[in-house]
């Protein structure tokens, strides 16, 4: 038994103890008697996530902890001069959505960018949009000659013309202006000449293993678009050259993006793939001016030189001030629709002039990749590691299985996207204590490009949520936020439907049920991260993280949940977002 799971049964042993003797002095229901409860909540649609406070019409909430679940009756008693009432009538209580996999410090990045995205997003529909977009763009902030001009969201696969934009198209925008653009994906960037020049990419640039510098046809000219770690070699420089936000700007863009999240009801976020230097930024600030939500930060690790002192890692297993470092991510291949997640069998349609045998490519070399994992886990660390295509979930479970070596650890190491995982690596994953996240907002988003990718074989099983619970296999979903936006409604409906743009349904038998798609945002989420004592349901000892909903989901048609409205968004017992 590891140092933490001694920790958690301790902790779980002595709630459980605390609940035994409340309720047999109190004779009454489960929860710690109080003078007065700082928020009272009565309703008939209450989602406790919790099977022995499910029913209840009455919670309490006293500073930043539940306190009593129950009836009316039972929570009565409770509610004094100052108690806060809050009468739900058809609004609907859930815990607080707990975000199982995205990028915080990406969403702090993208607030200020050009938004280059296709509906339902963003307003771009074909190469033509952006290109007047960055022209407008350039002319209202008045971006001097020379400096770089950054987009975010731009979408291939959704284009009216089916392409990227190229370097030519950019250099329409602007060839006095350095411009590159992000992929949605995040795994791709797109750049016109001057940035190329800037990026040092030019005919004799050797594709970095990982990567790929796409080229003009029959030459080895850069058309400006830039996979997987080339496109990270690119934004390098725009990085350095931007420099450092001053503590003010950083505090500023922190509080922004809490506020983001938190208008999706999310009370805990994770900065999947941080930087180090994001991450000591975040934990120092939170010194300071503690964030409302929880931050995880997982550190990227994509070299010798990151991970060579643990202990400077900083990993801790409880929050400070609202921030810890709760474990490290690793990237091993790219993304679906991007047409670079690393496959075994071969894409049914692959990038532009990709090889009939096209199956893309790791973006870690895989012995470094079961090198650190072995650290890690040995050191009771948690891992993501990024793995969308079958092949590269292959190399994911087999660096758990060496590190574990035959023993059996509480590792949770997380299988993140899991998007074309195979039955027998649901097996595998299972068996080993992986819990596989899956990007499940993905049907919907790019359902019908997959199609084109995969073939409908591959393709009606992204996301294989049905073929999880069947297995009773831990599991969560997410919106890798801000590759689609951080709307935990949207991404629910989309796990219970699985509809894709065309209204095609994206494999019938893999779809989820609410209460099934409400556990995996919040008590399946709290599990991945070890903290399912403190979080995920409705529960007396537990944190005050809730959100009201404007309906109940259960109640209405599948299609109209992503259209709940969140009331209120209430973090360690405080009202953190309120709908205008």
């Amino acid at each position: 038994m590891t140092r933490r799971s001694i920790d958690l049964f301790l902790r779980t042993l002595a709630l459980a103890l605390a609940i035994v003797l409340v309720t047999a002095c109190a004779g009454g229901p489960v929860g710690s008697p109080a003078t007065q409860a700082d928020v009272v909540f009565y309703g008939d649609h209450i989602h406790t996530v919790d099977a022995s406070t499910q029913g209840a019409t009455a919670v309490a909430v006293q500073g930043e902890d539940i306190i009593r679940v129950g009836s009316r009756d039972d929570v009565a008693a409770l509610v004094g001069s100052e108690t806060r009432v809050v009468e739900l009538g058809e609004r609907a209580l859930a815990p607080g959505f707990i975000d199982a996999h995205g990028h915080f410090s990406m969403v702090m990045q993208y607030l200020d960018l050009l938004n280059a995205s296709s509906p339902p997003v963003g307003p771009m529909e074909s190469v033509e949009d952006i290109v007047d977009a960055l022209g407008v763009w350039i002319e209202e902030k008045q971006i001097p000659p020379g400096q770089f001009v950054l987009g975010y969201g731009y979408d291939d696969s959704l284009l009216s013309e089916n392409r990227h934009p190229d370097r030519d198209d950019l250099d329409r925008a602007s060839t006095e202006h350095a411009i590159a653009l992000v992929h949605v994906s995040g795994h791709l960037v797109t750049a016109n000449s001057l940035a190329l020049e800037r990026f040092g990419f030019d005919e004799t640039t050797e594709d970095p293993f990982g990567g790929v510098i796409r080229r003009r046809p029959g030459t080895t000219i850069p058309n400006g678009v830039l996979e997987e770690v080339a496109a990270h070699m690119g934004l390098i420089p725009i990085m350095e050259e931007a420099g450092e936000p001053s503590p003010q700007e950083f505090a500023d863009l922190v509080r922004r993006a809490v506020d983001y999240h938190a208008a999706y009801g999310v009370t805990t976020v994770q900065d999947g793939a941080s930087s180090t230097q994001a991450a000591k930024s975040l934990k120092a600030l939170a010194r300071v001016s503690p964030p409302a939500i929880d931050i995880a930060v997982f550190p990227s690790m994509r070299s010798e030189g990151e991970v060579e002192d643990l202990e400077a890692l900083g990993f801790t297993p409880e929050y400070d001030n609202g921030v810890r470092v709760a474990g490290v991510k690793f990237v091993l291949d790219g993304s679906p629709q991007g047409r670079t997640a690393w496959l075994t069998r071969p894409y049914d349609e692959g990038p532009p002039g990709a090889d009939p045998n096209y199956v893309a490519y790791p973006m870690t070399e895989p012995a470094f990749y079961k090198k650190h994992v072995k650290r890690m886990i040995d050191a009771g660390i948690p891992i993501l590691a990024h793995a969308n295509g079958d092949a590269a979930i292959d190399l994911m479970i087999e660096g758990v299985e060496e590190a574990l070596g035959g023993e059996t650890k509480d590792h949770r190491s997380v299988t993140i996207h899991a998007q074309l995982s195979r039955e027998d690596q649901l097996d595998q994953m299972h068996a080993l204590g992986i819990v596989p996240s899956f990007f499940a907002a993905h049907p919907f988003f790019w359902g019908d490009w997959h199609r084109l990718s995969f073939g409908d074989d591959r393709a009606m099983r992204i996301s294989p949520l049905r073929s999880a619970l069947d297995r009773g296999m831990a599991f969560t979903i997410h919106n890798d936020a801000p590759v689609v936006p951080s709307d935990v409604m949207r991404l629910i409906e989309i796990a219970m439907s699985r509809k894709t743009r065309d209204g095609v349904t994206l494999g019938e038998a893999q779809r989820a049920t609410f209460a099934e798609a409400l556990h995996a945002v919040t008590l399946g989420a709290a599990y991945q991260y070890f903290e399912a004592d403190r979080k995920g349901s409705i529960t007396p000892g537990k944190r005050a993280d809730l959100v009201v909903l404007a309906q109940d989901p259960a109640e209405i048609p599948v299609d109209d949940v992503s259209e709940v409205g969140i009331v209120e968004t209430f973090a360690r017992g405080v009202s953190i977002y309120s709908a205008p």
